[in-house]
């Protein structure tokens, strides 16, 4: 029997017979949780399946043909989404970002899409819609995404070369398709384009200087992701890790680069310019240098959970709420208790320690996106 990796028993905070808060419920657009951080991002997984079977999310051995997904009962509707999502928008959120799984696999998301952009934001401007995904059914579906309101798109990418991609994809998948996919986006108007690159020492950090050339100047934000340990699938060590520091060095080694500075509070990477106006790169040092003290992301899982860091090993249940006639108020005060008691600082305590550490069971990546 294959194992199965087990998401339900480990990852539910009832909060439906809890005590909430009582006093004025009514939200001031500038909740804080325990450490001053606001709420300002909410990255709403849609679908916990995914076509690709990458080793440092989805590995093949793990979630194989036997795997036991949600049934579809159990994921939120998109009404409940968007009930949620303007809630959140009044508590002071800013962004939305769709992910998965791969969320381009929900049937008829452009509908999301278009309730999402209806929402406004504490202070009555609309919300920044954004989605990552693997690129795979990204030239399909662009324009219409964008006709429903989508701003931006996020692609996952890990290396140019063919055969290399087709490994860590490990479906076999042709690396022409996801560029075709980012080309389409760039023309219907879904950017800046972000590309995401996870490297992997001895897997494909040959490739990183590569897939610079191949993005600069075509106005594509290409940003190196620091192999993480998410979840308790992947077989991490850090060993397997290649630190931004060593990214940046590859780097300069070809071109001159000079910092940015951040976009948005909060913002997960740290940009690099090429002097000759070359366009822009990004390092996410999520696991050499954390940026736990401005963290400003909750995570909404497919089934309705929050988490309040990708790190973590259970969510707080808000579908048993919505399912069970809760007001908005009371939903309201729900996420208000959940997040000012938010204290979560993994990536800290883990280079505190100066060691690595040992997989948990912590939920999987698949399951809250990344």
């Amino acid at each position: 029997m294959p194992r199965v990796i087990p998401l339900i028993d480990q990852r539910l905070a009832s909060l439906a017979g809890r005590a909430l808060p009582h006093g004025p419920s009514a939200p001031t657009g500038h909740l804080l949780d325990g450490r001053g951080r606001p709420l300002r991002d909410l990255r709403i997984s849609v679908i916990d399946r995914c076509n690709f079977r990458c080793s440092y999310c989805m590995p093949k051995e793990k979630f194989g043909k036997d795997y036991r997904y949600l049934p579809h009962q159990a994921l939120l509707t998109f009404e409940e989404i968007s009930r949620l999502a303007r809630l959140f928008a009044a508590h002071g959120t800013r962004k939305l970002r769709l992910t998965g799984g791969e969320p381009l696999l929900r049937k008829d998301l452009e509908v999301l899409v278009a309730q999402l952009a209806a929402i406004r934001s504490a202070d009555g401007l609309p919300l920044d819609l954004t989605l990552t995904t693997n690129g795979s059914l990204l030239a399909r579906k662009a324009a219409t995404l964008r006709d429903a309101g989508l701003h931006r798109v996020t692609v996952s990418l890990d290396a140019l070369d063919d055969a290399v991609f087709r490994r860590m994809n490990d479906v076999d998948f042709p690396v022409a398709d996801v560029l075709h996919g980012i080309e389409v986006a760039q023309a219907v108007g879904l950017g800046p384009v972000k590309v995401n690159m996870v490297v992997k020492r001895g897997v494909n950090d040959h490739e990183i200087v590569a897939m610079a050339r191949h993005f600069r100047g075509t106005g594509v934000v290409l940003r190196f992701i620091e192999y993480m340990d998410v979840g308790s699938s992947n077989g991490w060590r850090m060993a397997d890790v290649v630190p931004s520091r060593e990214v940046l060095a590859r780097l300069s080694a070809h071109w001159t680069l000079e910092p940015l500075d951040a976009s948005t509070p909060g913002e997960t990477a740290q940009r690099w310019a090429y002097a000759d106006g070359g366009g822009e790169i990004g390092l996410i040092s999520s696991v050499t240098q954390a940026f736990c003290g401005d963290c400003n992301r909750a995570r909404l899982s497919t089934e309705g959970q929050l988490f309040l860091c990708l790190f973590a090993n259970r969510g707080h249940d808000l579908r048993s709420l919505l399912r069970g006639g809760a007001s908005d108020e009371t939903l309201s005060r729900a996420i208000a208790a959940v997040w000012s008691g938010r204290q979560d600082h993994y990536s800290e305590q883990r280079g505190a320690a100066g060691a690595e550490i040992q997989p948990e069971d912590r939920i999987e990546m698949s399951y809250i996106g990344g």
